[in-house]
């Protein structure tokens, strides 16, 4: 009787996911220095008198020549002349700056960010507010978070990321818990990519596998924690992630599949939309009804394993009809 052979160890993955390991050490020091630098205000701000006292110089000297109006008794007509002279002459250079300044304003063009160059990359990490927002100023039919039902939020938590709210961008416990899967299997089955890094991921990077493509997720991840709430965060995500039959965005994933806004959705209907994230292609019930309904137990079993569910509501959710939009 011939035993079972054990699964043969790939070991180009083991020092694949040790290089991540290592990346994420390294990143911390990077990530801090980047962000002292951006915080650091370069020498030409002051001189600009970006950084001074806000009193402007001219009412500086529109409180010197109403000064010498109450000092000069003698001549007081000719004084009060000269200083009205002043005031205006004050007043008419100030509406000139702050016409030039509004006009200045208005034609200074959009910041783009190049994120093919070394120089661009870290560009783009060191002003990620100004490059996210450069990303989503394109996107239609934004829905804000409370605009989101808690239930579709609670599962996308539960089966994408259940550590959302008590991890900095990424999570070590998940790396650890992926290691150990993957060095088991001989190959990559399970990912660690937190909602952070698959934000950065949509919003900026391709999906080439390498090791300084997964330093610059990290990086990015981390500042966006940094500038960004957690609920931001998630907004964001949820308005941009890919749900599969071309929808992308909660608002264009809950009108496609159940002709509905977002904020009509069910709990059955939410925890489908919430399992196509992972597999977009492949678990859209347009193309396979069978492995999205298998997708969408998986995430409702997620919501009573982190008690967001009982038994009894988990079981009601699973059995109720959904209705789509085209034939399944």
């Amino acid at each position: 009787m011939s035993e079972k052979r054990k699964p043969r160890r790939n070991y180009s993955v083991i020092f694949r996911l040790l290089l991540i390991i290592i990346a994420m050490s390294i990143v911390f020091f990077m990530s801090f220095f980047i962000t002292i630098a951006v915080k650091t205000h370069h020498p030409i701000d002051y001189i600009k008198g970006e950084y001074f006292d806000d009193t402007p110089t001219d009412k500086i000297i529109d409180d010197y020549a109403r000064e010498n109006i109450s000092n000069k008794h003698d001549d007081k007509e000719s004084d009060q002349k000269i200083s009205k002279d002043k005031v205006e002459e004050v007043d008419n250079k100030k509406r000139l700056d702050d016409s030039t300044e509004k006009n200045s304003e208005v034609d200074k063009p959009k910041r783009k960010f190049d994120g093919s160059t070394i120089s661009g990359k870290l560009d783009r990490i060191s002003n990620i507010k100004d490059a996210v927002a450069e990303q989503m100023s394109a996107k239609k039919n934004y829905v804000k978070l409370d605009k989101i039902p808690r239930s579709f939020r609670q599962a996308i938590i539960a089966v994408e990321d259940s550590r959302f709210y008590r991890h900095s961008g990424f999570d070590v416990g998940s790396i650890a818990r992926a290691t150990v899967v993957n060095v088991e299997a001989g190959q990559i089955e399970e990912g660690a990519s937190t909602i952070t890094q698959q934000l950065v991921k949509n919003l900026f990077l391709s999906q080439e596998q390498s090791f300084t493509r997964k330093i610059e997720e990290l990086m990015l991840a981390m500042n966006m924690e940094k500038i960004f709430s957690k609920d931001e965060i998630l907004e964001m995500y949820l308005n941009t992630i890919y749900f599969g039959s071309n929808f992308y965005g909660i608002y264009e994933a809950a009108e496609g599949y159940f002709g509905k806004l977002p904020a009509d959705l069910t709990l059955a209907e939410s925890a489908m939309l919430a399992g196509l994230p992972n597999a977009p292609s492949l678990y859209s019930p347009y193309v396979n009804y069978m492995l999205a309904k298998k997708r969408q137990l998986i995430v409702i079993d997620a919501m009573v394993k982190s008690k967001i569910l009982t038994e009894r509501e988990a079981e009601k959710a699973k059995i109720e009809t959904l209705y789509f939009v085209r034939d399944t």
